[in-house]
């Protein structure tokens, strides 16, 4: 195992840095929650067939996937605010692409575009874990989890107030122009507010190699283990997301409305969670036991949910479940930072990133097959059997003082 070196002191920040990278995860996830609804109704605009809109679905988190870990060791070597200001710039340019595009096959392409530049979350962690003390980085990154989730919520009710899909293709364009206006404004507030974190540890890391790091995330047991929680924690709850809609419409009869009521409600608890207790239980308790706490909390609550009768009973282990969910992102980034070398911060919690969207694209498919081929209630116990072993993955990280 290798041993990371001691851990600098934070670097100093500007006071409008935090607000102003937690703006660029809410747009980066208000754009998502905008487009995702859509992109059904947009892709079926050009008469694509179901295969080709599966695929442009797909398109974003196989950019993500390689976007994660590329953007991360860059701005190990070249600094975070470049690779911030670039990554956005691009969403705003591939929005405003996604508005303009003539067919499916350059919507496709530009989606991959879109997912590639979107995968900046690494590089917004690892300026976080710059800047904050080891103590205080779960509460800072769950803020982080916080934004993910309000633009989630938001994002699904503004896309529908501004599409208009009785105009055809053209009835899409106004919110993709919505979403390219908004990463142009923060593009502006990176430049004007946003200081430089990597004053250290530069040099280092442009003289190593990525396959070095990799192997050393392979063979570290404590970011081996993070990683895998976050692959099999994300294989189970994004695969439950996919699938909830067609769940509780052959349960219980309930069509969109009902569904997307059930998200804002799941959303909500998730973002109250992330913003006032994972930080004080994070600090109180250790990252690994509220983390192994978290998924003793979702393997309970996916394995129950079959027997719920109704929204009564349905939502709540839902709510419970993404409470749960919620407690994993930031305490795994916490824990890989706090293991990982200074000098390779971002390229660690890129490649955790990275797991997450492998996750995005193993799990929906693993438990549709679930559903369709063994039964209605089968991507529920096959999510509670998949966290399963995170349980121990998660208790296995303690870190020994």
């Amino acid at each position: 195992m290798t041993t990371p070196n001691p851990e600098p002191g934070p670097q100093p920040a500007s006071a409008a840095a935090l607000p102003t990278l937690l703006s660029v995860m809410f747009i980066n996830l208000l754009g998502f929650g905008i487009v995702v609804p859509l992109l059904p109704f947009y892709a079926k605009s050009f008469h694509a067939p179901a295969w080709q809109i599966a695929l442009v679905f797909s398109a974003y988190a196989i950019g993500a996937f390689f976007g994660e870990p590329f953007w991360g060791r860059l701005s190990d070597r070249i600094g975070r605010k470049p690779i911030l200001i670039s990554t956005v710039a691009g969403n705003c340019l591939c929005y405003m692409a996604m508005a303009l595009a003539p067919n499916v096959y350059v919507a496709f392409f530009v989606r991959i575009l879109g997912g590639l530049a979107s995968g900046n979350g690494s590089v917004i962690q690892g300026y976080i874990a710059d800047v904050t003390p080891p103590e205080d980085r779960a509460g800072r990154l769950s803020w982080l989890g916080a934004a993910f989730n309000v633009g989630f919520i938001v994002g699904p009710a503004l896309g529908g107030l501004l599409a208009h899909p009785e105009s055809g293709h053209v009835g899409f364009q106004t919110p993709l122009f919505v979403c390219s206006a908004l990463s142009f404004f923060c593009v502006i507030a990176l430049a004007l507010f946003v200081k430089e974190s990597r004053t250290r540890g530069i040099e280092v890391a442009e003289k190593a190699s990525r396959w070095a790091v990799i192997g050393t995330a392979v063979r570290n047991p404590m970011i081996r283990k993070a990683m895998l929680v976050t692959l099999l924690a994300g294989c189970a709850f994004v695969g439950v997301e996919s699938i909830f809609g067609l769940w509780t419409q052959a349960r219980f009869n309930w069509g969109p409305r009902q569904v997307g009521e059930a998200f804002a409600i799941v959303g909500v608890v998730a973002a109250i969670c992330q913003i006032f207790l994972i930080g004080p239980l994070s600090k109180r308790f250790g990252e690994a036991r509220v983390l192994t706490f978290g998924m003793v909390l979702t393997t309970l609550c996916l394995l129950l949910q079959p027997l719920g009768s109704g929204a009564i009973t349905v939502v709540p282990l839902l709510a419970i479940a993404a409470f749960g969910q919620s407690i994993a992102w930031p305490n795994v980034a916490a824990i890989i930072s706090r293991n990982a070398e200074m000098e390779h911060q971002g390229q660690y919690l890129g490649l955790n990133n990275a797991m997450g969207a492998l996750a995005r694209v193993l799990g929906p498919f693993a438990l549709g097959m679930g559903f369709t081929t063994i039964g209605v209630n089968a991507p529920f116990y096959m999510a509670g059997l998949i966290v399963l072993p995170a349980i121990w993955l998660a208790w296995s990280v303690r870190r020994r003082r």
